[in-house]
């Protein structure tokens, strides 16, 4: 009996197959666990910075099991459609037995790894998994789920950051944290819905949101999170008199990088916001200025 095509790729395809399925470009997402560590000033720790770097290596690995997972989902439909069925698994490079093998795998060992370092990573990287599983699944086809679902990956990486280099989550991180994060997830479906125009109207769940809509939730968050920078920056010039003047002007950076972006978003850009920080000069000029600014005002003590 001859085997399925599929069950005889050779193995550099199907190898090539299982990192494209995995989407490494999508892993720059995870950088964010490095925040937190660093808002505290303990990112120049050689241990936290150790912590950090592992926490990114884990939530790496937990992603690539959901990525699996929600092609193994949708695998039919990806099949019928005309680019993503170009997909090593709708295309049958990856055969999916291995798929499913793979994405149990790396999604237990990243909670395992996330436990051996502390429990509350642990719960963190598993509520990411449970949560994006049920964005792939239900919460990706229902209007204002969808945006939370889409800011919670963000946030969650945030926190994940912060318990698993056991530094203090602050009031104003959590609150800047997840209207930023909303503020994000916004502008994605805004520039998908402006960049393809009225093919939007074939993706139900674009379809269900007019711009005014998608407008007005971007503008709440933006001036949602401006709002709350300023005051976290006020009450840390208060706090820290010798780095008042650093972490007022870092307001004027934050302010340019959040207009800027929603910019982009009305030019239709910011559908891969991780493509965005890449190409844009501007948004990287303004957003290192930023860097330096805070990093100065919370490491100079």
């Amino acid at each position: 009996m001859s085997l399925p095509d599929q069950a005889i790729q050779p193995a550099p395809s199907i190898l090539m197959g299982v990192v494209r399925e995995v989407r490494p470009k999508q892993w720059a997402k995870n950088v964010l666990v490095f925040v937190a560590p660093a808002a505290a000033g303990e990112l120049l720790h050689p241990v936290t910075f150790a912590q950090a770097v592992f926490a990114f290596c884990v939530f790496c690995m937990a992603a690539g099991g959901t990525y699996l997972i929600n092609d193994l989902l949708d695998v039919e439909a990806d099949r019928r459609h005309p680019k993503k069925r170009y997909r090593p698994i709708a295309a049958g490079i990856v055969p999916e037995p291995l798929a499913w093998f793979l994405a149990v795998t790396f999604i237990c060992t990243s909670v395992l790894l996330a436990l051996w370092r502390t429990p509350q990573f642990s719960l963190i990287v598993g509520i990411y998994v449970v949560l994006t599983t049920l964005y792939s699944v239900w919460m990706k086809h229902e209007p204002v789920l969808d945006l939370i679902g889409l800011a919670s990956g963000f946030i969650l990486r945030l926190l994940g950051g912060a318990y698993a280099t056991q530094v203090p989550v602050s009031d104003w991180f959590l609150i800047i944290s997840c209207f930023g994060a909303l503020f994000i997830a916004t502008g994605k479906r805004l520039a998908e819905k402006k960049e393809m125009g009225d093919e939007a109207m074939t993706r139900p769940i674009l379809a269900a949101y007019s711009l005014g809509y998608l407008e007005f939730v971007r503008a709440v968050s933006a001036g949602a999170v401006l709002i709350a920078y300023c005051l976290f920056a006020v009450e840390r010039a208060h706090e820290f008199q010798h780095a008042a003047v650093w972490v007022e002007l870092s307001i004027i950076p934050f302010l340019v990088v959040i207009l800027r972006y929603a910019w982009l978003n009305d030019q239709g850009h910011g559908s891969s916001p991780e493509d965005v920080l890449f190409a844009d000069r501007q948004l990287q000029v303004f957003g290192l200025m930023w860097a330096i600014l805070m990093g100065v005002s919370v490491y100079s003590h």
